[in-house]
């Protein structure tokens, strides 16, 4: 259904920077900026799926070249 478009590095860092700010959502309950940090879903989930629809839409691809 979906390619692959995201390299190693690249979906082990969205993952961290998703659980990061996630983790910031739950650590400051009374912060009023609190819920940017649901943002992190997104590379959460791209980092996990290991598709991009943005990168999908502009023609990138981080994942290497698969050869014969």
């Amino acid at each position: 259904m979906f390619t692959t478009n995201e390299g190693t590095i690249d979906r082990v860092i969205r993952v961290i920077v998703g659980l990061a700010l996630l983790a910031a959502f739950f650590m400051y309950p009374d912060a009023g900026w609190r819920w940017f940090a649901l943002l992190g879903l997104v590379p959460l989930l791209t980092g996990l799926i290991g598709t991009c629809p943005i990168y999908r839409l502009l023609g990138i691809s981080t994942c290497p070249v698969k050869r014969r």
